[in-house]
């Protein structure tokens, strides 16, 4: 019997929806709408996709939308300006700010730059080091979205066998303390993990975080497992994900496809955190 897919536009919709609920709520009783500014530097084609994306989202939801762009050869200092200001602004909540970055520019330092009360990406030290320790934060967006697809399933996570392929800053890590914050079993794999197969095969829950497009055929999957795919690379003008998932499907309990799985939820998860991210600050 062929595993059931999970449908990660579906269950984005339906938060949305709580979302707008949230937004016009918070407008009727406290008069504060979500702010959210994306800043947009250089000209990369994939970022003014997803940048285009988010404010089509925001704009569903009633979440006030801004687009700073910025040229290419802004300096980090010009930059560090901007974000400055944008923190002192209280009818901004939310301050993102696009990766990949001009490599003249220090992510990390323009990371640390934002305030954590309205990092919504979830990736600046504090939110991470409260998320590790289990104090509320702004969560990363894409982890956060996987667990809320887990969710989905009805599968407690207590107890089972978790395995997260990819041991990244923005996915890999933090989903493996978000399933163990969930009490499963978390065993963290990398390009370095040796005897994967092996591994793989007593995962009950699958994540697969690495980048390398149709990498996870069905030989790595146990009979019944969850499988979460959150690769999307462009091959031959298609999105394919890190796992084959017409080999997966077959023995999979449950799975995300590529795209429509991961995906949706990462941008829905965001426009939670800028609602959250507003109401702590009204």
């Amino acid at each position: 019997m062929e595993g059931k897919i999970i449908d990660g536009k579906a269950v984005a919709q339906r938060i949305k929806e709580r979302i707008k609920a949230g937004v016009d709520e918070l407008s009727r009783e406290k008069g504060i709408t979500p702010g959210l500014t994306v800043i947009l530097v250089g000209e990369d084609p994939a970022s003014q996709i997803y940048v285009r994306n988010k404010e089509k989202a925001c704009q569903e939801v009633g979440i006030r939308s801004r687009v700073m762009r910025m040229a290419a050869e802004t300096s980090q200092e010009e930059l560090l300006r901007v974000i400055e200001d944008l923190n002192q602004d209280k009818a901004v909540h939310g301050i993102l700010v696009q990766l990949p970055l001009p490599k003249h520019i220090d992510e990390k330092q323009i990371i640390n730059a934002i305030h954590p009360g309205k990092d919504v990406d979830g990736f600046h030290p504090v939110n991470v080091g409260k998320m590790m320790i289990g104090e509320p934060c702004l969560e990363p967006c894409t982890p956060k979205g996987i667990l809320r697809l887990l969710d989905e399933t009805g599968i407690d996570l207590a107890g089972k066998r978790a395995v997260v392929i990819g041991r990244s800053n923005i996915v890999g890590k933090p989903v493996s303390l978000m399933l163990l914050k969930r009490d499963a079993t978390v065993t963290v794999c990398h390009s370095k993990t040796q005897n994967l197969k092996e591994i793989t095969r007593e995962a009950d829950i699958l994540v697969v975080a690495m980048g390398r497009p149709e990498s996870i055929d069905g030989s790595y999957i146990k009979e019944g497992a969850v499988v979460i795919d959150v690769g999307t690379t462009r091959v031959d003008q298609r999105l394919k994900g890190d796992v084959v998932f017409e080999e997966a499907i077959k023995k999979a309990s449950w799975i995300t496809p590529v795209p429509g799985g991961v995906g949706p939820m990462t941008i829905a998860m965001l426009l939670e955190n800028t609602l959250t991210a507003a109401r702590n600050h009204g």
